[in-house]
């Protein structure tokens, strides 16, 4: 995950002011020394949509054999001697389980940061008090797009007006609240307005996030967005993030699951904001890109362990078995030693990439969903060869101008 406001904010201070921000430690190797994961838990697959780019495959229907509720406690508390900061509560739809907010009123008792992940349908005028008093740190839920595009890809007519309204309980009760949007090649053009409603609803944060082959997300790759379309919508976020910084409005805007888009922020701030670039190009290198194995992890509704959410299809061990601590520290499985090596072993265009520090290598799983493969090329990544100083490199692609300007416009793209 890519937080653009930090790099941004950090870029116009040290043009305007002349005084860089103090580099944080390095979170390459935090899990290997004293700090366990991010970790995304699905604590239910059971959801009352079935959307086209889900990466769990949810359904509304029941699972057998998810963990319990004492089975959850006992491996929050091996998590909590981990050293593990955060938890994010998702499913499937997790205000679905019963027991949701025993849950989060215990993750909130151990000292975790409690967010929760939601489609936001389920949140109504008679759970909100409920969900507000679990104080949960942040509540991230999902449009993609304006309304009739929201309601396609959810496959549920009037979706996004359920949505929309539990983003704006959320708000009203002084949730921290959060809009994710997948984008593809279907849901492209209504970006913008999506930009103008964060805006007009004074919501907190922006998720950009990428279409990556898990689950429904691998069935529905035909759609992935064009790479101009990409690179449009990436300078539309950095002008947003840009105009909001200095109209003085704390919104996070943050991107997921493409890790070049490190480097294309860094080619932006080497345009605009040059004498800011050595600095920033510092922060990203100690951001060190794809942060699968190593801060992030998942656990699966069975209590199955996942370098994170996208690697469904490969299990380190169970927390029944095995704590969750050991199966996370535990290098014998190729895949895991894999992610945890830096600079890690991929080829290809990765491989001469000559910001691989930066991005480290990008998702693994496009790559593996496409060649079998987990350290070839990532094929989702949008940067040109020249770009990356690959020796002998094409164009690879045509990038599209906005057509109202370079910075601040809307998202053009090819016919």
């Amino acid at each position: 995950m890519l937080r653009l406001s930090q790099y941004i904010r950090a870029a116009i201070d040290i043009t305007e002011n002349g005084a860089p921000p103090p580099l944080a430690p390095g979170r390459k190797t935090a899990s290997l020394v004293n700090r366990g994961p991010v970790v995304i838990w699905n604590l239910i697959r059971r959801c009352n949509l079935t959307c086209r780019h889900c990466y769990a495959s949810a359904v509304d229907k029941d699972f057998p054999g998810e963990l319990t509720t004492e089975e959850i406690f006992a491996v929050m508390a091996n998590l909590k001697d981990f050293g593990v900061p955060v938890l994010i509560l998702s499913g499937g739809e997790p205000l679905m389980r019963p027991d949701i907010f025993d849950i989060s009123a215990a993750a909130r008792e151990m000292g975790f940061y409690v967010a929760l992940s939601s489609n936001g349908t389920l949140i109504d005028e008679h759970n909100i008090d409920r969900i507000a008093r679990a104080q949960y740190d942040y509540v991230g839920i999902s449009l993609d797009g304006l309304d009739k595009t929201h309601d396609y890809f959810r496959r549920l007519d009037g979706g996004f007006d359920l949505a929309l309204r539990g983003v704006r309980l959320c708000r009203n009760a002084g949730l921290p609240v959060g809009v994710r949007f997948t984008m593809t090649r279907e849901n492209y053009q209504d970006l913008p307005g999506l930009l103008d409603l964060v805006e007009r609803e004074r919501i907190d944060k922006f998720y950009f996030s990428h279409l990556n082959y898990a689950g429904r997300g691998n069935h529905n790759r035909k759609d992935h967005a064009f790479f101009e379309m990409t690179r449009a919508a990436l300078e539309m976020l950095f002008a947003r993030c840009e105009q909001d910084i200095r109209k003085g409005v704390m919104r996070d805007y943050v991107t997921g699951n493409n890790d070049a888009d490190g480097v294309f922020l860094k080619f932006w701030i080497d345009r605009h904001y040059p004498q800011a670039s050595p600095r920033i190009e510092q922060m990203l290198h100690r951001w060190g890109g794809n942060a699968s194995g190593v801060n992030v992890a998942n656990i699966d509704n069975l209590g199955n362990v996942h370098p994170d959410t996208m690697w469904w299809q490969h299990t380190l061990g169970n927390v029944r078995e095995r704590a969750f601590s050991d199966i996370w520290m535990d290098t014998a499985d190729p895949l895991m030693a894999g992610l945890k090596q830096r600079p890690r072993t991929v080829h290809g265009r990765c491989g001469q990439c000559r910001h691989l520090d930066i991005c480290g290598g990008n998702t693994r799983t496009r790559a593996y969903q496409l060649t079998g493969d987990p350290w070839a090329e990532d094929p989702g990544c949008y940067l040109s060869d020249d770009e990356l100083g690959i020796v002998g490199g094409d164009l690879r692609l045509e990038t599209v101008p906005f057509s109202k300007g370079p910075r601040y416009g809307q998202i053009g793209v090819a016919s």
